[in-house]
């Protein structure tokens, strides 16, 4: 026999399956095990430290690009003071707690501006070899650690300079919330840097006191615990095919502070994409966000009921398992013995003919044969009769009849049993980091569009009074390389007339590229969205530097896992780029969506904050949206950041007990359509073609022959029913007298 084909193989195969399901649903369903913590509460916690993991390694990564580009085009115009070179530094960028111009060879500063550099604990001599001006972290002295980032100066004729800048390794613009702490942690575990937990000697209540320790001393842990998993390959921690974050990443569950639980997330600096090598992904840093979060008890299905379930699965199984060996399995096999029988000239006894369907048929037609072996003619042992009453039954209507019987089972899962209604425990967790996450989100937006600004300002003064188009498209071509954010860079003189350009084409029209406003959204009414940006060149006579932003820029800025959809809105709440596929300039497509964009962008005090929701539109929702907060060339443009999903897709509870439910009645379905569907299709269908051919050859056909479909039961059969029609047939020859017989026509036979 075939081992994918006859009787025996689906029906064991569906006994295997359900057995399988049934011991899988009694200890899986209702047993949704959280520690009191649900799973979204945790993801959610490793896709914050991921958020401030991405935040951190733009920002350094920005800071070192931002460095050695302004000390590579400082090097390639006339030589400079060092003073010179930190004013033009400190009126482009702000984001450097100091800044020095020291010469190599002596160690002499020339130089500085902000507070005191740590040179004495950097080897000044050392840098200008190769892979000597890698960024480094360096300790002072009140224990707080600053990140030094380091450019060379070099002028045909002079000593070479080394401009060396220092910034904190705080996290910019992190949204922690009231009760959430975040800290940078290096190799060791560390803490380089912490914000959220207040010191335990600057709070007066003696509980609130003992509380600041014990999480210090929670985050000092965790800490621990993520520097020694951040050591292992990104890719142990995800399931293969899987994408995600590309460094390390994960959640920790702590003890109790007071009558909180601790929960945390980490990650370590990785760069953006798979095979590139940033400078903060080297620094072996990783970010630990921590908060404290109420345990709920949540009304999950009760583990009686999986097991009640899988009770009903074997019981049903098991009927089915006998509707079909006993009606389909056994009739076919003794069809197969009887054949058997007839071929080998055993033919005193009559045919054991099955009770109903097609084995009636052809058993009926069996014994036929065996009278006609015998010497009676076919028209002694008469016509096949029209089965009646309960023999009409055949495979067919067995094999629905058990389908039914499943799916009968498989179908109140799927459909009825264990919903979650609007009134599931949504985790109060959930709705605060959607908000803070998304304020996050928005604040580097607009980090992102001023430090565009700044690169304008820096570029535009490096150029000066460099008017020959070589020298401006070198200095526009060294920008736009090392800066994925413009898709566009050039510059235009008073009367709006191109004089240098690199890049694509400018997609803006003549008499709006220039203009007073250092950001502006441009392209209303078209396809595509553009952002763009200016600078005044100084002593040009109102020329200025235009840089356009790449639409694909923001769209990758707001792609953060775990948030939903995201979009980006202008001021009168059109969306302007997004994570996932939109219309430029179309409206919000939620009512309460474009309420909540205008309630966070009425100031609360001194500044608009975000806002959050759970609302109940097309099931229940988690909404949240922050406007621009800060200073910068970015805030008055009034943009927003908008994000919002379905709750049923996070790891709740509630919804995790539905899932597991329907995902249950999804296999029961399956396996039934699959092994019913294979039993139709190779004993199903080919027994009634043999029944049909069967009767024909009882009733005096004997030149059609018979194939066997599959090496079977059923195409076993087929071969005696051949060998019996070769029998009759060259009996036939034999007689005395014989005339060929008339053609055989299907039609005289056929039943009503």
């Amino acid at each position: 026999m075939s081992l994918i084909g006859g009787i025996r193989p689906p029906i064991a195969v569906l006994s295997v399956l359900l057995l399988t399901l049934a011991a899988i649903t009694a200890l899986v369903l209702g047993r949704i095990d959280n520690a009191g913590v649900p799973k979204a509460v945790l993801t959610s916690q490793q896709h914050f430290a991921e958020d401030g993991a991405v935040a951190l390694r733009a920002s350094i990564d920005e800071s070192v690009t931002d460095v050695t580009r302004s000390a590579a085009l400082f090097s390639a115009g006339q030589p400079v003071s060092g003073d010179a070179v930190l004013d033009k530094l400190g009126s482009s960028y702000q984001k450097w707690a100091g800044a020095a111009v020291v010469e190599i060879r002596s160690g002499k500063l020339v130089a500085a501006r902000g507070e005191t550099v740590p040179l004495p604990s950097v080897d000044i001599s050392a840098l200008g070899g190769p892979g000597g001006l890698t960024p480094r972290t360096v300790r002072l002295g009140n224990g707080e650690v600053r990140l030094l980032s380091f450019g060379l100066l070099t002028w045909p004729g002079r000593p070479q300079l080394l401009l060396v800048t220092s910034s904190n390794l705080k996290l910019p613009g992190i949204s922690v919330g009231r009760f959430r702490s975040i800290a940078v942690v290096d190799r060791t575990g560390t803490i380089l840097s912490s914000d959220g937990i207040p010191e335990p000697e600057q709070v007066s209540n003696k509980l609130d006191r003992k509380a600041a320790k014990a999480s210090q001393a929670q985050l000092t842990d965790f800490a621990r615990t993520a520097a020694r998993r951040g050591t292992r390959d990104p890719r142990s921690g995800r399931e293969p095919g899987m994408g995600g974050y590309q460094g390390v990443s994960g959640s920790l569950l702590g003890g109790h502070v007071l009558s909180d639980r601790s929960v945390a997330g980490y990650a370590t600096l990785a760069a953006p994409q798979p095979g590139e090598a940033t400078t903060a992904a080297g620094l072996g840093l990783s970010v630990v966000a921590m908060v404290q979060v109420t345990e709920e008890s949540t009304g999950t299905a009760s583990p009686a009921f999986g097991l009640f379930a899988g009770g009903a699965l074997l019981v049903v199984g098991a009927l089915a398992t006998a509707v079909l060996l006993g009606t389909v399995q056994r009739p076919l096999i003794r069809l197969f013995l009887e054949s058997r029988r007839l071929t080998r000239g055993d033919l005193t006894r009559p045919v054991t003919v099955p009770g109903h369907g097609e084995a009636h048929r052809i058993g009926a037609a069996l014994d036929r044969l065996r009278r006609q072996l015998l010497g009676e003619t076919p028209e002694a042992t008469g016509t096949a009769p029209r089965p009646r009453g309960p023999r009409r039954v055949g495979i067919r209507a067995l094999l629905a009849a058990c389908a039914v019987l499943l799916l009968a089972w498989s179908a109140p899962l799927m459909l009825l049993l264990n919903r979650a209604d609007d009134s599931v425990v949504v985790p109060r967790q959930l709705v605060s980091d959607q908000r803070e996450r998304t304020d996050t989100l928005s604040d580097r937006v607009r980090r992102a569009l001023n430090e565009g600004d700044a690169d304008l300002q820096s570029v535009a003064s490096l150029i000066g009074n460099r008017t020959e188009p070589a020298a401006m498209n070198a200095v526009l071509e060294r920008t736009i390389n090392e800066n994925q954010r413009y898709r566009s860079l050039y510059v235009v003189d008073s009367a709006g007339v191109i004089q240098a350009r690199k890049g694509a084409a400018p997609q803006v029209v003549q008499a709006q590229r220039v203009s007073d406003h250092p950001l502006r959204l441009l392209g209303q009414g078209g396809r595509r969205p553009v952002v763009v940006g200016a600078a005044e060149l100084p002593g040009r006579g109102g020329a200025r530097l235009v840089g356009e932003f790449r639409v694909e820029f923001f769209n990758a800025l707001l792609n953060r896992p775990g948030l939903g959809v995201v979009r980006l809105v202008d001021d009168r709440g059109r969306v302007i780029a997004g994570n996932t596929g939109f219309l430029a300039f179309q409206a919000l497509p939620d009512e309460r969506l474009k309420d909540l964009v205008e309630a966070s962008a009425q100031p609360l005090g001194k500044k608009p904050r975000a806002s959050g929701v759970l609302y109940r539109a097309h099931g229940v929702r988690i909404a949240a949206a922050a406007p621009f907060s800060g200073s910068g060339a970015a805030q008055p443009l009034g943009w927003s950041v908008v994000s919002w999903q379905p709750v049923s897709r996070l790891a709740i509870p509630g919804y995790e007990s539905q899932n597991r439910t329907v995902l249950a009645g999804l296999l029961g379905g399956t396996a039934a359509v699959a092994c019913l569907g294979w039993l139709h299709i190779v004993v199903a269908r080919p027994l009634r073609t043999l029944a049909d051919r069967a009767e024909a050859l009882a009733d005096g056909d004997r030149k059609t022959v018979l194939f066997p479909q599959h090496h079977d039961e059923v195409g076993a059969v087929t071969r005696s029913l051949e060998l019996i029609r070769q029998q009759l047939q060259s009996r036939r020859r034999q007689e005395p007298g014989h005339t060929p017989a008339a053609p055989y026509r299907p039609e005289q036979h056929s039943r009503n």
